[in-house]
């Protein structure tokens, strides 16, 4: 059984599909979607995380690039100033 629905296996390009399991990398899995995704894969996160996780990926994760990290803080609701990713070093 794979774990990644077809649709949004292209995603994952750089992961061996047979024996990837998203649970036992939630920062990655969340990462390539909010990226790359679109609103199926979206949905596919919210039903295998809680929204805390992705809110957690949404503030912490640096390699978003600012527009994805302001779309997304928008729509998970995470201030602005709490993310990484927008941050100047």
């Amino acid at each position: 059984m794979k774990q990644i629905p077809t649709n949004i296996q292209h995603l994952f390009w750089d992961v061996n599909l047979e024996t990837f399991e998203p649970h036992e990398f939630p920062e990655y899995t969340i990462n390539r979607v909010l990226e790359f995704g679109n609103e199926m894969a979206v949905a596919w996160i919210k039903e295998l995380f809680p929204i805390s996780e992705i809110q957690h990926v949404i503030k912490s994760d640096k390699r978003l690039s600012p527009k994805s990290a302001h779309f997304w803080a928008l729509l998970f609701e995470v201030p602005l100033n709490e993310i990484a990713a927008l941050k100047r070093e």
